[in-house]
């Protein structure tokens, strides 16, 4: 019992993350963003469906995908929430930008609506939009999400792709390459 809890334990705990090479998820840079229609939570959009990359249009976004659990709590646990709440805090520092986070799960769609607000309350957000989708857990159609992977991040600017990442494992160390891939395209002309 004991080895087990430390197994469980490390595995939490471990620094770093990875996306397999074959594990990859969201849509390719230099592509349109297609129709991003979910169920706004908590946010800008709440209590109802709207487009969101059409509300985010040319805006510097990170679309984030998240693989829960019927309960609402996302794949990857603990881990997963200190990523969005260091996110949330770096995207906070660019003028105009947000983070559009999208929970995916089967038949799951009435926990999440219900969960939603709980994790914005523990994780106080303020540059991220909560949203549902109702739907596969492979997400919306056009974004290509590998519906095995916990976390996937599209980095959009201009109404297009600049870098998707799968994670399937995942912590706030992995802000740092999302966020750097989102102010490469600020600099850009």
């Amino acid at each position: 019992m004991f080895k087990s809890c430390v197994v469980a334990l490390a595995a939490c705990f471990a620094g770093g993350s990875f996306a397999a090479a074959d594990d990859e998820s969201g849509p390719k840079a230099g592509e349109k963003l297609a129709k991003l229609k979910a169920f706004g939570v908590v946010g800008d959009v709440e209590n109802k469906e709207a487009d969101f990359a059409e509300t985010r249009k040319d805006a510097p976004t990170i679309y984030l995908f998240v693989a829960a659990e019927a309960g609402g709590l996302p794949v990857g646990g603990r881990p997963a929430g200190r990523f969005m709440k260091k996110l949330d805090e770096e995207v906070g520092k660019v003028d105009g930008a947000l983070v559009v986070a999208v929970w995916l799960g089967d038949k799951a769609f009435d926990k999440h609506k219900e969960y939603l607000p709980r994790i914005n309350m523990s994780l106080k957000f303020e540059k991220t939009q909560l949203s549902a989708f109702d739907g596969e857990k492979s997400g919306p159609n056009g974004w290509a999400i590998n519906g095995d992977t916990h976390v996937t991040a599209v980095v959009a600017n201009k109404g297009k792709v600049v870098k998707s990442f799968a994670f399937t494992s995942i912590n706030e160390t992995d802000v740092r390459a999302v966020m750097g891939e989102l102010k490469k395209s600020l600099e850009k002309k």
